[in-house]
């Protein structure tokens, strides 16, 4: 229940809409998300490892937006848009919850250790997770993006 106000909330801010899809915003988002992965290989090279680990994040961040605007929903809030890909979707959503929380505590929080290794599996994770988000939107018919629409709607309706 707690969730579904959570979402009910947002969308009276105007943070969470069902729209029209928006095929060049997902591609945006898509292009977006390579960027982020590719800094993200880049600062792990150089060694400045808590920006790896954030960019790594929201390189799966920015292909769940390219999926929720693929199929027409608009969502400012990360945790939302993270819940949505398993309400919405019926995805996982583990891996991308992990990343989350890794990256608010190497971002924000100094007493934090983190090694190259670690910071390599975060973007091997992210890798996964893009390869396998990119080729679901890749695979969604217009059936698919009427029901997930009714699926969100649904989910941002106050419950009487």
């Amino acid at each position: 229940m707690k969730k579904a106000n959570f979402l009910v909330k947002l969308a009276r801010e105007g943070k969470l809409q069902v729209i029209e899809p928006n095929a060049d915003v997902a591609n945006a988002y898509l292009q977006k998300s390579g960027k982020s992965l590719s800094s993200a290989k880049a600062l792990l090279v150089i060694g400045n490892l808590e920006d790896s680990v954030a960019l790594a994040y929201y390189s799966m961040y920015h292909c769940l937006l390219a999926l929720l605007f693929r199929v027409g929903i608009k969502c400012e809030n990360h945790a939302a848009a993270i819940f949505l890909l398993t309400s919405v979707f019926g995805l996982d959503n583990k891996e991308i919850s992990k990343a989350k929380s890794d990256r608010v505590d190497k971002q924000y929080y100094v007493d934090f250790a983190i090694s190259k290794r670690e910071t390599s599996e975060s973007i091997a994770v992210a890798e996964e997770f893009i390869a396998n988000l990119a080729d679901f939107i890749a695979r969604v018919t217009e059936e698919d993006v009427k029901r997930f629409r009714e699926t969100a709607n649904a989910l941002v309706q106050p419950t009487k």
